[in-house]
């Protein structure tokens, strides 16, 4: 079911970026939004309405959903540097790290980073397509004496539970609640 914000949000959007939509049309756009999560789907709506000057598509909502991937960008920076460091990372960067990783052995950083980002943006698209949410997941690296901040920060962050750190390192102490993530949980 549709909700009425969702298809106010839409209609305001459309007049907003020139696009216009016959009855039949924005009820297909609503339904195909309404596999995501609502305040998802406005959040992106309302990056539409500020980026796209020229017929919105369901394809240009769904790239700006904030489902907690990273962007490319981001996602790039957060990748190991060494075989000793960990990383808590979603599927879609180590699937697009595999691409890259040859590239990186071999030294050459530039085509590395740009198989990497072009990779990781088909593959987050196809999974944003999907309604899958992002999945994170660590690998370890040969330092152990690495291994607590990575798996501290993704526990402090939400991308992993507690306890999946504590079987991982069995003196681990989860951190304190963020008040901030606290806030945002309350909302």
């Amino acid at each position: 079911m549709v909700s009425r914000d969702l298809l106010k949000a839409l209609a305001v959007t459309c007049e907003l970026t020139r696009t216009s939509l016959s009855e039949d049309a924005a009820r297909v756009m609503a339904a195909d939004l309404s596999r995501y999560p609502e305040e998802q789907v406005l959040g992106a709506l309302t990056r539409c309405r500020r980026e796209i000057r020229n017929h919105l598509t369901v394809a240009d909502v769904v790239a700006r959903i904030d489902d907690g991937r990273p962007g490319p960008e981001q996602a790039w920076a957060m990748l190991p540097k060494s075989e000793a460091e960990t990383v808590v990372w979603t599927d879609e960067m180590a699937q697009a790290y595999g691409v890259a990783a040859p590239l990186i052995r071999e030294g050459d950083l530039i085509a590395a980073r740009m198989a990497f980002l072009e990779t990781y943006r088909k593959i987050v698209l196809d999974a944003r397509d999907r309604a899958q949410p992002p999945h994170w997941t660590p690998s370890l690296g040969t330092d152990p004496s690495l291994r607590e901040g990575a798996l501290t920060e993704a526990v402090r962050l939400g991308r992993l539970p507690a306890a999946q750190a504590q079987a991982l390192l069995p003196n681990f102490e989860p951190p304190a609640p963020s008040v901030l993530l606290m806030i945002e949980s309350k909302d």
